[in-house]
């Protein structure tokens, strides 16, 4: 019988692509119907590795991807927000989470796929509520899984009658690494080990592979799934290419493991299938879950081990930003308002401080176009803003118990500088927005140009340091000095746009970059006038 390979080809390659599609559908659907809380979940419960594990399997069964998972938690860990066992634990845990859809696939519901779809269709085209439009995404996603697996099954029948596959299943069932590298090798072409896992199910199901040759396969699939991790962690933090890198260690580590035990496992396969009287495709699902239970059972008591290997590994010193507060403690706003005051007191100059690395990081931007510095003043911002939101909450909280004048002032003083700290971290993500711009469209400032910036950003990093000081000490000279610098950033921003509007006449400076060069001296400005803001609120003049 000879194989019509084109339509083999178009209906495998558009069962996978409709597979692949449904996934992320469901996926999104799921994510939606549960709120936008996945980071926050993560964040919350992972207080150890354990925690972390089980966190891990919730949030993958969530949004069906355990790469998903492990790219939140890459950026959680790239943001300080996550620590690296903390992390590890989460990774097994998306390890074991992933293996959901496996079952859901050996439910083999294939003959329903069509109607299923349609009831999905139907929600969402039908109904207005988005509660009911995002159950409809994941039945729709739902329907659409069974139909690509379907196709892809209809697509590789024809392979049972081709003699060189079924000569190269049984190398790989007599040479189990090969098995590991055709699983690794397709996952990172296709990026979803639940779309390798459900080829492996069709393949065995209809008998084109066996069982020992199988598992390699399996044990493959799982290393493949961490180039998503990889590819999240390149560029980002130390922390975070630990991350991604245990996540490698991890799955190498267990396949290694489990081809030593390859017969064994083989045979408790063989045996589980027995007992529960499983069909071909649950029985890849129930070995796909043992694996990974079993590995992470295995590997739970050497996360301190991993993170001791991947920190060597990768060694450099990490520069987290602390997205959580360190000094807000609830218990002294009722005990003691006045101790309470002084702690928002350290969180907001921690906060202060945070704007002026901000700052830093912005104009090393600006002067280099290197794309570290501009991720890091954009996650020093995203840091502001939440230790905003967290002192802003516990002031808010201190104003309803009873405090004396003087600490009603002092919590004035705090309420007012928190939102100008805040405004400034704004002018700075404004300002690396612009460079992106710049660096996009490559456009080019000229050497005067920049000296007119540099000699701008020195003035305001100054300024905003000496009123975050002030605010810290009191110092009312200090104060009075941020005053007369914030005038010289005005005199400067005048002075610089009639510059620029002679190098624009002349000639020398193109419209576009005279736009961008205005719209950073601007921000320089207001960056100027917040932090004069906070001086004035040392000196009294506010409120």
């Amino acid at each position: 019988m000879e194989i019509d390979w084109q339509h083999m080809l178009f209906q495998f390659f558009g069962g996978l692509g409709i597979f692949l599609f449904a996934i992320k559908y469901m996926g999104d659907g799921l994510q939606k119907a549960a709120g936008d809380r996945l980071r926050e979940i993560l964040d919350r419960f992972t207080t150890n590795p354990f925690m972390g594990i089980l966190v891990g399997i919730i949030v993958t069964v969530l949004i069906q991807s355990s790469s998903g998972t492990t790219v939140i938690t890459v950026g959680l860990v790239s943001a300080g927000f996550m620590t690296l066992r903390q992390a590890i634990g989460v990774i097994m845990g998306a390890n074991i989470g992933t293996t959901v859809t496996a079952f859901i696939i050996g439910l083999d519901v294939g003959a329903y796929a069509l109607p299923i779809m349609a009831v999905g269709s139907f929600l969402i085209f039908f109904f207005k509520k988005d509660k009911i439009r995002n159950l409809g995404e994941v039945v729709f996603g739902f329907g659409g899984l069974f139909l690509g697996l379907e196709m892809m099954s209809d697509g590789m029948k024809p392979l049972r009658t081709l003699e060189s596959f079924s000569e190269f299943t049984l190398s790989m069932g007599k040479h189990p690494l090969l098995g590991v590298v055709a699983g690794t090798i397709f996952t990172l072409i296709v990026q979803s080990s639940s779309a390798t896992v459900g080829i492996l199910q069709g393949l065995y199901s209809e008998h084109l592979i066996d069982l020992k040759a199988a598992l390699p396969i399996l044990f493959g699939d799982n290393i493949g799934t961490t180039i998503t991790a990889i590819l999240a962690a390149l560029g980002a933090s130390v922390a975070a290419r630990r991350a991604a890198a245990t996540h490698v260690l991890f799955n190498i580590f267990g396949t290694i493991i489990f081809l030593v035990l390859l017969t064994p496992f083989t045979i408790y396969v063989e045996w589980l299938s027995g007992l529960l009287n499983l069909e071909e495709k649950m029985q890849i699902a129930f070995a796909h879950g043992s694996f990974n239970i079993a590995n992470t059972m295995i590997q739970f008591p050497l996360i301190g081990v991993w993170a001791y290997v991947v920190t060597k590994l990768i060694p450099g010193k990490d520069v987290t930003i602390e997205y959580r507060p360190k000094h807000l403690d609830p218990h002294f706003i009722q005990q003691s308002p006045s101790v309470a005051i002084g702690q928002a007191k350290e969180e907001l100059i921690r906060t202060g401080n945070y704007a002026v690395q901000g700052l830093e990081e912005t104009y090393k931007y600006v002067k280099t176009g290197d794309k570290q510095h501009a991720e890091t003043a954009n996650q020093i911002e995203a840091a502001i803003n939440n230790l905003d939101r967290e002192i802003t909450k516990y002031l808010v909280d201190i104003s309803s118990v009873n405090i004396s004048a003087l600490e009603s002032s002092r919590h004035a003083l705090l309420m007012d500088s928190i939102r100008d700290i805040e405004r400034i971290g704004d002018h700075f993500e404004n300002i690396v927005e612009l460079t992106d711009l710049r660096e996009t469209n490559k456009v080019v400032l000229t050497d005067d140009a920049m000296e007119d910036l540099d000699n701008m950003f020195t003035l305001t990093i100054e300024t905003v340091e000496k009123a975050i000081q002030a605010l810290n000490t009191n110092d009312v000279e200090l104060a009075k000095k941020v005053a007369e610098q914030e005038d010289l950033i005005d005199k400067m921003e005048r002075k610089y746009r009639k510059n620029h509007i002679i190098r624009t006449n002349e000639g020398s400076c193109s419209v576009q970059s005279g736009m961008i060069f205005v719209d950073i001296v601007s921000n320089l400005e207001r960056i100027g006038d917040h932090a004069v803001n906070i001086a004035d609120a040392v000196l009294g003049k506010r409120g």
